[in-house]
């Protein structure tokens, strides 16, 4: 009984870090929700999962990952970003959250963009334009990402309760 109660409270566990992951992108998201399928299967048992669990797991998770980038990519050059706005945009992501501990999630980004921009030659009002866009971008990823990941968990609810 005692380790059901662990096992499940690791599981939950790695449900919330993967969906905090969404929004931080430090943690590790999805691969947190994949993993918790492990526990489980260590915990309890791998028999619910049959291949066809593992394979549309596996898709969502690489379309994520895939989408992630695309996604950001798609705010910045929807608004006409150059490719330095969309790298330093992606960079700002990752750095901005440590650097600007509580606003570096959007400021980020947005810095990120508009110092590519600006690099880039375009004027102010473009590259805060950009910067708009990286962040309408981060916003969508977010969105994307927090959908996917729950239809994750949704899966593996219902793989568990039928399977």
């Amino acid at each position: 009984m005692t380790m059901a109660i662990i096992g499940w409270i690791l599981i939950i566990a790695l449900f919330a870090v993967g969906l905090a992951g969404a929004v931080y992108p430090v943690l590790p998201g999805a691969l947190a929700i994949y993993f918790a399928f492990f526990v489980y299967g260590w915990f309890f048992s791998f028999e619910p999962f049959g291949v066809w669990f593992w394979i549309i797991q596996t898709l969502i998770v690489v379309v994520l990952f895939a989408a992630d980038y695309i996604v950001n990519a798609w705010g910045v050059k929807k608004f006409g970003g150059s490719r330095a706005s969309t790298i330093l945009s992606t960079i700002g992501v990752i750095v901005g959250p440590f650097v600007i501990p509580a606003f570096g999630l959007v400021l980020g980004p947005f810095i990120g963009a508009v110092i590519g921009e600006l690099l880039n030659g375009s004027s102010l009002e473009k590259s805060l334009k950009v910067g708009f866009g990286s962040v309408v971008g981060l916003f969508s990823s977010i969105v994307m990402k927090v959908i996917l990941q729950i239809v994750m968990i949704v899966l593996f609810i219902i793989w568990v309760a039928w399977f």
